[in-house]
C-alpha cells in the first residue's frame, strides 16, 4: 500500500474504507502540495494514501456551497450512524432526497467496455427484474417524503435488451415522473429509428448515450454513436453525452467533445462528463496513472476551448439550493432540494449561438445572482402572502444587477426569462432558454480508493431494488458492491446469452 507522508494541514475527519479488504476505517481528509488526500490506516494492510481533490483552492471554493439537507421522512430502515455504508436502504442517517433514480432493467449487455462500473457480462448468470417488480420499484420512488424523485433512469448493463422498455417509460410517466430516462450504449437506437420513435411517444425524456470520444481511437463506437444521435434527432429525442474520461486515454479530447456538442445543439442537450472511478479489477498502479479528478477536468476543458469555458466557471451542485428555497418559500409547498455533497460533482453552461459558444458566466455575474436569489427566499419566509408579488418583483430588479455590462449574448432577453419564471409562474418559458443552451457537468463517482462516507450519506442519486431498499450510487458500485449482491439475490438460473 502507499504509505506516503509529508507535511500535511487536516481538512476534516471522516470514514473510508481499506482499498484492500473493505474495513470501514476512520480517515483524515488533508492537504498536502496543494492537493488534497483521503488517508486512513487498515490494521492488517497499513496505510493508504488516496487522492481525493487535485487543487485545494478549488476544493474549498466548492466549501463554502455545503448544504446539509435532513434527508427522507420516511426512512426504509433505521440503522446505526457506526454502520455506514453496510446497512443501507435508505436509512435514517442519510441527509438527502432522491434526485434521480437508477433502476437496473438486466444485466445482460451487447458489448464488453473494460471500465464498466457493472462488469455485466462477466456475472456468469442473468439479473432481469420483471415488469411487475420494476413497477414495484417505481412505486416506492414516488412515495418517498417529504418530495417523491422527480426522475427516474433506466440503466443495466444495456436496458435496450429488454423488449418492454418503451411499456415501462409510459408506466413511469403515469406514476408522476417528470423526468424519464435511459442510460444506453446506442446500439439499439443506431439500427431501429422506429424504436426511438416509440421510446420517445412512450414519453422518454432524454437519452443518456455513452460517448467516449470524437475519434475512432478513444471512440470505437463513434459510427454507431453519430447514427444513434442522428435518429434521435429524426424524432425529436433530446441526447445528453456521457464520456468516462481516463487519464491517458481520451482526457485529451474533451473540449473537442463539448464542440461536438455544440454543433449538434439541436438534438444534444448536453455533455455530462464521468471521471473513471476503478470499481473493478483495479490495480494500484492503475489509479495512479488513469485517476482523474474533477479540478484536472476542468482545467482540460478550459485548455482545450482556448480559454472559453474556464475553470472557474463550473460550480458544484447546491449552488443551486436557493432556487428551491425561493420556491418553497412562495409556494408554501416542500421542493426537491439539490444537497449533494460539494465535492460530487462540478457543473456550468454556454450558449450556442452563430459565433460559438458564449458561458452564462460572461453574461451574469453568477454569485450575485444567487446571492439575490437567497435574500428573495429570505424575505418570502419573512413577509407572509400578502406581500409575496411586491418581494418578487423588487426581487427581480435586484437580479439584473447580476448582469454584465457585455456584448455576450441577449441579456435583456435572458432576463425577461427568468421574471416570466420566477413573477409569472411561466416556466415553460424557460425552455426557449435552455433549448439554446448546453449544459456541461462532471460527476466523479467513487471508488475503494477516493471512497469518503460523507459523500455517500448526502447521495441523491440512488438505486431501487426488488427488495425495497434505495442505495446510494457509491454503495451500490463500490464499498460494499451491493449491485453484486442484489444481482445475484434476484437472478435467473440460466447463463447470460
Amino acid at each position: 500500500m502507499n504509505d506516503d507522508t509529508g507535511d500535511t494541514m487536516l481538512i476534516k475527519r471522516t470514514k473510508s474504507l481499506c482499498p484492500t479488504c473493505g474495513a470501514i476505517l476512520d480517515a483524515d481528509v488533508v492537504e498536502d502540495g496543494g492537493a488534497v488526500w483521503l488517508v486512513r490506516t487498515c490494521p492488517e494492510h497499513g496505510t493508504y494514501r488516496g487522492l481525493y481533490w487535485s487543487d485545494i483552492d478549488m476544493y474549498r471554493r466548492f466549501d463554502a456551497y455545503e448544504v446539509i439537507g435532513t434527508g427522507v421522512s420516511n426512512p426504509q430502515k433505521i440503522a446505526p450512524l457506526d454502520d455506514c455504508p453496510r446497512n443501507c436502504g435508505l436509512c435514517n442517517n442519510h441527509r438527502s432526497t432522491t434526485l434521480l433514480a437508477n433502476i437496473d432493467l438486466t444485466n445482460r449487455c451487447n458489448l464488453s467496455c473494460d471500465f464498466c462500473f457493472a462488469n455485466a457480462r462477466a456475472c456468469g448468470f442473468v439479473y432481469e427484474p420483471t415488469f411487475d417488480q420494476i413497477v414495484d420499484m417505481m412505486r416506492l420512488i414516488r412515495e418517498e417524503k417529504p418530495v417523491p424523485a422527480p426522475a427516474v433512469q433506466f440503466s443495466g448493463g444495456e436496458p435496450t435488451m429488454r423488449e418492454d422498455v418503451p411499456e415501462l417509460v409510459g408506466k413511469a410517466k403515469e406514476l408522476g415522473f417528470q423526468q424519464v430516462q435511459i442510460a444506453t450504449n446506442g446500439v439499439r437506437l443506431a439500427k431501429d429509428i422506429e424504436y426511438v420513435r416509440e421510446l420517445k411517444e412512450a414519453g422518454l425524456s432524454t437519452v443518456y448515450l455513452h460517448f467516449d470520444g470524437v475519434s475512432q481511437e478513444t471512440n470505437p463506437m463513434l459510427a454507431l454513436n453519430e447514427r444513434a444521435i442522428e435518429n434521435c434527432a429524426e424524432v425529436g429525442m433530446g441526447v445528453v453525452l456521457v464520456p468516462t474520461v481516463i487519464r491517458g486515454r481520451n482526457d485529451h479530447e474533451v473540449g473537442a467533445i463539448i464542440t461536438y456538442a455544440a454543433d449538434r445543439i439541436e438534438v444534444v442537450r448536453g455533455v455530462n462528463f464521468q471521471p473513471v472511478a476503478f470499481t473493478g479489477a483495479a490495480s494500484e498502479d492503475d489509479v495512479k496513472k488513469e485517476r482523474i479528478t474533477i479540478p484536472e477536468l476542468a482545467e482540460r476543458i478550459e485548455e482545450q476551448t482556448d480559454g472559453i469555458i474556464r475553470k472557474e466557471y463550473f460550480y458544484p451542485v447546491p449552488c443551486v439550493v436557493p432556487v428551491s428555497e425561493l420556491v418553497e418559500a412562495y409556494t408554501g409547498r416542500p421542493q426537491i432540494v439539490f444537497t449533494t455533497h460539494q465535492h460530487c460533482g462540478a457543473a456550468t453552461y454556454v450558449f450556442v449561438t452563430g459565433d460559438g459558444m458564449v458561458p452564462v458566466n460572461k453574461m451574469i455575474d453568477v454569485d450575485v445572482f444567487f446571492e439575490s436569489i437567497r435574500k428573495m427566499a429570505a424575505k418570502l419566509r419573512k413577509g407572509g402572502s400578502i406581500n409575496k408579488y411586491v418581494t418578487l418583483v423588487e426581487g427581480v430588479r435586484d437580479l439584473y444587477t447580476s448582469v454584465k455590462t457585455a456584448e455576450y449574448g441577449n441579456t435583456a432577453e435572458f432576463w425577461k426569462l427568468i421574471a416570466k419564471a420566477l413573477v409569472m409562474h411561466d416556466f415553460e418559458a424557460l425552455r426557449d432558454f435552455h433549448w439554446n443552451a448546453l449544459f456541461i457537468g462532471m460527476m466523479h463517482f467513487m471508488d475503494r480508493y477516493n471512497y469518503d462516507i460523507s459523500r455517500v450519506q448526502r447521495c441523491c442519486i440512488h438505486y431501487a431494488t426488488p427488495d425495497g431498499r434505495l442505495i446510494p450510487f457509491c454503495s451500490y458500485n463500490s464499498g460494499p458492491v451491493y449491485r453484486e449482491q442484489v444481482w445475484k439475490a434476484f437472478a435467473r438460473p440460466q447463463n447470460t446469452e
